[in-house]
C-alpha cells in the first residue's frame, strides 16, 4: 500500500486544494498540510485538515514494523494534522466540545486522507450519525487511530 502514498491525481479535488489550484479559502497552510472549511458542514465548526501529499485513506496508513522511518513520518503527519485542527478550533470555537477523526472506507467521501475537526454541536443534530464507529468501518477517532498505527515495542528474546 505504501506505493499509493505520495503522487496525487489530476482528478483529486483535495490534491487541487493542497496545491492551491482551487479557489478554496485556506484556514491554514504549511509545507505538510492545508486546512479549510468543509463544504457541507455537520457541526457548529467543521474543518478538514489534509496532507499536502496524496494519501488515499486511513487504510493506507497501517502499523509497520519493517520501515521505522515510514512509521515515524506517518505518526508525525497525523499528529501534525491533529495539532493544526486543534489550533483552529481553539481559535474559532473556544467554548465548544471537539471531535477529531477520519472516515474509514467504504464510508469516506473523498479518496484523499482528511481529518474531520468538529466543534459541536452537530448541525442538524441527526448528522451525528455520520460520525459513529462501526468497528473496521465508519468513523475512527484521531487518538484511537494514532494508537492503532503506533509501532509495537520490539521484543528481544533471551537466547
Amino acid at each position: 500500500m505504501a506505493g499509493a502514498i505520495g503522487g496525487g491525481t489530476a482528478s483529486c479535488v483535495f490534491c487541487k486544494i493542497a496545491t492551491k489550484s482551487s479557489p478554496t479559502t485556506l484556514l491554514h497552510s504549511d509545507d505538510k498540510v492545508v486546512a479549510f472549511q468543509d463544504i457541507n458542514p455537520s457541526a457548529f465548526r467543521h474543518y478538514l485538515v489534509i496532507p499536502a501529499a496524496h494519501i488515499p485513506t486511513v487504510k493506507d496508513l497501517q502499523r509497520r514494523s519493517d520501515d521505522y522511518s515510514l512509521v515515524s513520518t506517518i505518526l508525525y503527519a497525523v499528529n501534525h494534522m491533529l495539532e493544526v485542527g486543534r489550533m483552529l478550533l481553539l481559535r474559532d470555537a473556544p467554548q465548544s466540545k471537539y471531535r477529531f477523526g477520519f472516515h474509514q472506507p467504504p464510508l469516506n467521501s473523498v479518496n484523499h486522507l482528511h481529518l474531520h475537526c468538529l466543534a459541536l454541536p452537530y448541525t442538524p443534530r441527526w448528522r451525528c450519525i455520520k460520525y459513529l464507529s462501526f468497528g473496521p468501518v465508519g468513523f475512527i477517532e484521531a487518538e484511537k487511530f494514532l494508537e492503532k498505527i503506533k509501532p509495537l515495542p520490539t521484543v528481544h528474546s533471551k537466547v
